[in-house]
């Protein structure tokens, strides 16, 4: 059976991109994933005897994020993510604050962010994603489909013309 320390420094980068990529800033991102790993370590002896660490994991942090929101607690948010030092943005393929596709994913509310983030970033299907944010595979696709069309207006003003 692997040990928390073992499984958080194999998966802890990747662990950490995904948080950047659903907070929108590395500092959060830290946050979130140190969350998740109190939460992990907490009930680390189930998590690892089910089998499937990795699922649950992203599974809390996804919850973590999702719930912040319902939080009361104000953050401190910088107005200009390209203002991070570039060493605290994990990398994947060399994306961060300053990718259009890491900004434009940042625009979007939570949930959509959420969906599009385990649909693309870390490629699931509709199935996985509803299981882990607890909806159905419609209510996925939905959320996927607003995202989009929200990136798309943004990419092209003129689409939101043709939507009406």
């Amino acid at each position: 059976m692997q040990t928390f320390e073992q499984f958080a420094v194999a998966r802890g980068p990747a662990l950490l991109r995904l948080a950047v990529m659903l907070t929108g800033n590395a500092h959060d991102a830290e946050d979130l994933l140190q969350s998740t790993f109190v939460s992990l370590l907490r009930h680390w002896s189930r998590v690892a005897g089910a089998g499937r660490p990795d699922a649950y994991a992203r599974k809390v942090l996804v919850n973590e994020h999702l719930s912040w929101r319902r939080r009361g607690t104000s953050r401190e948010n910088p107005s200009d993510p390209g203002s991070l030092p570039e060493q605290a943005i994990p990398t994947r393929e060399a994306a961060g604050p300053d990718d259009p596709g890491w900004r434009l994913l940042s625009t979007l509310p939570r949930r959509q962010r959420a969906v599009l983030a385990l649909r693309y970033y870390e490629d699931l299907s509709d199935a996985e994603i509803a299981e882990l944010l607890g909806c159905s595979a419609s209510t996925v696709r939905s959320n996927a489909s607003r995202g989009l069309a929200s990136l798309r207006t943004v990419l092209d003003p003129s689409a939101q013309e043709v939507a009406r």
